[in-house]
């Protein structure tokens, strides 16, 4: 059979591609390896929740709040006011997504991208099915790769490909704690920045239900994450939680500066590099990539034009640009050691960057209501990075 369109990806950005090819009519393969599960926080804001349409099925924990911890084990909780921030569990959603998309006419193809071919006239998807072993040839007009970080069809096709700056993420999801004893509340989430759990980036534990998420993130080679996340889980009094699976994965964490092969390729979610700074939040901007990626592959169908599938990125960077310029200032501002993280924590007292924060992260967008909550943010990140005040000024 020949495809409009072969995605190379089953989590949440092909799913979403495929997803929104299908309902457009257009003749989609998806291609999945299987029985990969994505260390991940899980974490989907709102606006997600509403514009892809995920139902309350989905959703296996509501976060009230969000807990930011200091090296010195100061603690600030930050309210979620006027909603949630909804949790996922990767196992179970992506799937979900894949079962939609094939729903709504994507056919569900079960094993590995190898690479590309061409001839004078066709491109052509070369596979090996799971199943069998056997490789496969299929023919299509066009090619998503939604391969994730790492990307074997970015890497192949795309230039710049192999060259995304990365953290390692970890992550243990274990049964969570009966005792009342122990400090967790199964609507927060804990965000800890201590430079023992992770010299660059955060460590997290992230309520799913019946399970939690407990982890970290670095771009240091060498630095031993189990032994992270083990202190993590001591520090935290989870050390004698029941351990359900462990996993670890690369993530990008900057857009790539070409997202197509100016022929028959485009690329979404983590295999184009779009991964939040700061943050680390990956699902919301993939299902985005992906649905940029779809509309870019619609419009070189219709058009004719390779160089339609430019406006994936395009479209993307006009929505997200300012506020990955903005997550990755902040995160070279003070993820760099413990005395700057200190001074973060310090400064997510202020009830202006709490409410600004979340505004922003449910939203999707800077906010610009108050401008003179702006400047006082503004002022009081020039008094820390400076060290004209102390950790503790608020």
């Amino acid at each position: 059979m020949a495809y409009d369109v072969f995605v190379v990806g089953g989590g949440p950005s092909g799913a979403t591609a495929a997803d929104e090819l299908a309902r457009a009519g257009k003749s989609v393969a998806l291609l999945d390896r299987a029985g990969r599960i994505k260390p991940c926080g899980g974490a989907i804001p709102p606006r997600l929740i509403e514009d892809f349409d995920i139902p309350d099925s989905q959703i296996v924990a509501r976060i009230r709040t969000a807990r930011m911890i200091s090296p010195t084990g100061r603690k600030v909780d930050i309210p979620i006011e006027g909603g949630f921030v909804g949790m996922v569990d990767r196992e179970h959603f992506d799937e979900w997504l894949r079962r939609r998309a094939a729903k709504a006419g994507a056919e569900r193809l079960t094993g590995t991208f190898l690479r590309v071919e061409r001839d004078s006239f066709h491109t052509y998807v070369v596979w090996r099915e799971k199943a069998t072993g056997e490789e496969k040839r299929s023919e299509t007009k066009l090619v998503i790769g939604a391969d994730g970080a790492k990307s074997d069809v970015a890497r192949a096709e795309v230039p710049g490909g192999d060259k995304i700056p990365m953290v390692i993420a970890y992550h243990e999801i274990i049964k969570p704690p009966t005792s009342s004893v122990i400090d967790y509340d199964p609507t927060r989430c804990d965000v800890i920045y201590d430079g023992r759990v992770s010299p660059d980036f955060y460590g997290w534990i992230f309520p799913h239900g019946e399970t939690a998420s407990v982890g970290m993130g670095t771009g240091i080679l060498g630095f031993d994450l189990k032994e992270a996340t083990a202190l993590l889980r001591r520090q935290a009094g989870l050390d004698q939680c029941e351990t359900i699976r462990k996993e670890g994965a690369p993530i990008p964490l900057q857009p790539l500066e070409k997202w197509d092969n100016g022929k028959d390729v485009v690329l979404a979610g983590d295999a184009a590099g779009v991964v939040a700074p700061s943050s680390g939040e990956g699902i919301y901007y993939a299902f985005v990539g992906g649905q940029v990626a779809a509309r870019a592959c619609l419009a070189a169908l219709k058009s004719g034009r390779a160089t339609d599938l430019q406006l994936a990125r395009k479209m993307f960077m006009a929505d997200h640009k300012t506020v990955f310029k903005v997550l990755r200032s902040m995160q070279d501002a003070y993820y760099r050691d413990d005395e700057r993280r200190e001074r973060f924590v310090s400064l997510c007292h202020d009830t202006d960057v709490q409410r600004l924060t979340f505004e922003s992260y449910m939203n999707k967008k800077l906010t610009s209501k108050q401008p003179w909550a702006h400047i006082k943010i503004g002022f009081k990140n020039v008094m820390h990075l400076t060290r004209l005040v102390s950790p503790q000024w608020t």
